[in-house]
């Protein structure tokens, strides 16, 4: 579904956003994936030994406009062209208002809603250029009910929604389209750590009675890429089994 086409996965070492990098790459992509340190890209990269150098990786500030701009020219000038981006990398807290650091609070919405930005603006320069591409942000369904706490979260996939929506509306004249995944509860390492009566009780309140697995996002995150979704944008896809929290 991705034969011939180039792919960046920001966050892409673990979780969903390590399942995107392998939907894609199964699926004919070449792939760049971003994480936060050295090391732990390294070691996402000693998983994907098979897929030889069809896949790389780079571990740049994602809110430095000028360390992302060079990472992913980096990108073009190996693989010849940048058709999408999955713009996955985040950060969640569950932090109470009345304890919350202002600190902390800046710190998930640099790396949930100023990354975001930064990549988007730096994959869409080199996009225009060659006709066109797709942006797939990672959004989360407390984008749409909120949670109880760690209130930075879910502001920042709030602004994560708008930025698409307005993308989307903005970049439609240039080809490229702009969408955002939605998940719901997903068996990441943080559900993994969690006791089997509590994500029994969590699947409970699922219509679906479970919870999701990466490869169900990354499957949306597939479609949202190909052409088969070549008249969607700015689309908000919930992957959340309806789940409301």
């Amino acid at each position: 579904m991705l034969k011939g086409k180039v792919a960046i996965v920001t966050g892409g070492t673990r979780g969903i956003g390590l399942a995107v990098v392998k939907k894609f790459l199964d699926n004919g992509a070449r792939v760049a994936l971003t994480g936060s340190r050295q090391e732990t890209v390294e070691k996402a990269l000693s998983e994907l030994k098979d897929y030889g150098e069809r896949v790389m990786g780079l571990w740049p500030d994602l809110c430095d406009p000028e360390a992302v701009a060079s990472a992913f020219t980096s990108v073009k000038e190996k693989y010849g062209r940048l058709d999408i981006l999955a713009n996955n990398a985040g950060v969640s807290a569950r932090d109470s208002l009345y304890t919350y650091d202002p600190a902390d609070f800046s710190k998930t919405i640099d790396l949930n809603i100023n990354a975001v930005f930064v990549c988007a603006q730096a994959a869409a320069k080199i996009m225009k250029e060659l006709g066109g591409g797709v942006i797939i942000n990672t959004s989360s369904m407390v984008s749409l009910y909120g949670q109880p706490s760690g209130c930075a979260y879910p502001t920042s996939k709030f602004a994560v929604n708008g930025l698409t929506k307005s993308l989307a509306r903005e970049l439609g004249k240039d080809q490229i389209r702009v969408n955002a995944v939605a998940p719901g509860v997903t068996n990441t390492d943080m559900v993994a750590a969690l006791p089997e009566e509590m994500v029994k009780r969590i699947s409970a309140g699922i219509p679906l009675g479970r919870v999701g697995e990466p490869e169900d996002v990354a499957n949306a995150f597939l479609f949202l890429a190909s052409d088969l979704a070549s008249y969607v944008t700015g689309e908000i896809l919930s992957v959340d089994g309806a789940a409301m929290t």
